[in-house]
């Protein structure tokens, strides 16, 4: 057997991980037994643990509050080093534009508190509302400087010791994260860390909290649509469009959707039975009136309420609900639209959205992705050093799904 007596301990983040990338392959094209002992100097400093792989697998986590000592006759013994060493991110200094999201080494995050997590990020979603904040121009903003990103998904590589239902090397995604998603490591409080469904890629899993959350929200909370209903999703190529087209599919909501190339129209298509329409076409309102029968839909989910909102409020059934999820400037409506349908506008906040409810419905997304019923879809993976292009691109008409990066 090999005997590795702490290859990692001088190296830094990115140059530890792959070499246990590469015992781990060792360890599979080999057939030997891993064993790895992790010691305290690093992430999380909350004693040793010693990881035991077989055919490339994690076989067992075992925890020691002291020091763990290697089994005398032989173990690839490795230090992984997280804490008190470096790893990449995307640092923002001042509020701006793209040009300033800046690649940095920094410092690794470690636990502040028993009941946080640490997770190596496999892929970070990039959502709309990250370019607001970085622009200044959102409600809410961090203190500077900070690291961007909401969305993420990867490997917990540590947990504070009064955590107990999640171990190293779990699959999980997260929202809320207590540093930013734009890093190899993001630190979480315990309750915001969920298990990724064994059906999703990393990449999918980075596209689940913010967009499928909101989706969901908009649907079932704010809009009360229920099966058989006539549901319009305007503008609907997006991240938060597609898992709106998803989840209302699954729910047997009616569903009509409108894209403005013919690549999103064609993504649209793919989802199921979805009535699509050209949003630039200047006869698409008469479409959606006549497919609704004359009798109006019953709800409408708008990604752009500042172009579309007037038109919405035309289109409703008696009672309808327009659900606002994006929009970037004000709007003119004509308020006699409302009164004659007595229709209801409201909106939706996911940063004002109460905890429970945003934990109970991670629930109902892991049960959609289990049945198959949720895919999200992934528009590009690029490195984490093209942050800027994305944020250039991410706002521009032609969406088709999830921007990610990668680590």
């Amino acid at each position: 057997m090999l005997l590795c007596d702490e290859p990692t301990g001088a190296l830094d983040y990115s140059t530890g991980k792959r070499v246990l990338e590469v015992l781990a392959r060792v360890n599979q094209e080999l057939g030997t037994t891993v064993v790895i002992i992790t010691h305290n100097a690093g992430i999380g400093a909350m004693g040793d643990r010693v990881i035991t792989l077989r055919d490339g697998q994690i076989q067992s986590i075992e925890h020691h509050a002291q020091r763990a000592r290697p089994d005398p006759s032989g173990v690839v013994r490795c230090l992984t080093c997280y804490g008190n060493q470096t790893m990449q991110a995307i640092l923002i200094d001042h509020f701006g534009g793209p040009e300033v999201l800046q690649l940095k080494t920094l410092p690794d995050p470690v636990l502040e508190q028993d009941t946080e997590v640490l997770v190596e990020i496999r892929a970070a979603g990039i959502n709309p509302v990250d370019t607001y904040i970085r622009a200044g121009t959102y409600g809410r903003l961090p203190p500077l400087p900070y690291t961007p990103g909401l969305d993420g998904a990867g490997v917990v590589v540590a947990v504070g010791p009064a955590v107990t239902d999640l171990a190293v090397g779990d699959r999980v995604y997260g929202g809320w994260p207590l540093t930013g998603t734009y890093a190899q490591v993001a630190r979480y409080d315990r309750p915001w860390v969920y298990p990724l469904p064994p059906q999703l890629s990393f990449a999918q899993g980075a596209c689940l909290f913010v967009p499928y959350s909101t989706a969901y929200r908009a649907l079932f909370e704010k809009a009360q649509v229920q099966p058989g209903d006539w549901l319009l999703i305007h503008g609907a190529t997006g991240a938060v469009g597609l898992a709106a087209v998803q989840l209302a599919l699954q729910a047997g909501v009616r569903v009509m959707a409108t894209g403005g190339t013919a690549a999103g129209r064609q993504l649209l298509v793919q989802q199921g039975d979805v009535l699509v329409f050209d949003h630039h076409s200047p006869t698409y309102l008469e479409a959606i009136r006549a497919a609704s029968e004359g009798e109006g839909v019953r709800a409408i989910v708008d990604m752009l309420a500042d172009q579309n909102l007037g038109v919405d409020l035309t289109l409703l059934a008696p009672a309808g609900r327009v659900v606002v999820v994006g929009s970037r400037g004000p709007v003119t409506v004509n308020p006699r639209d409302i009164l004659s349908q007595e229709s209801q506008i409201t909106g939706v906040n996911l940063f004002s959205t109460p905890a429970d409810r945003l934990h109970g419905l991670q629930n109902a997304l892991y049960a959609g992705v289990t049945r198959g019923a949720l895919q999200p879809v992934v528009r590009q993976e690029l490195p984490l050093a093209q942050a800027c292009q994305v944020h250039q691109r991410i706002l521009a008409p032609g969406a088709l799904g999830n921007w990610v990066l990668v680590p």
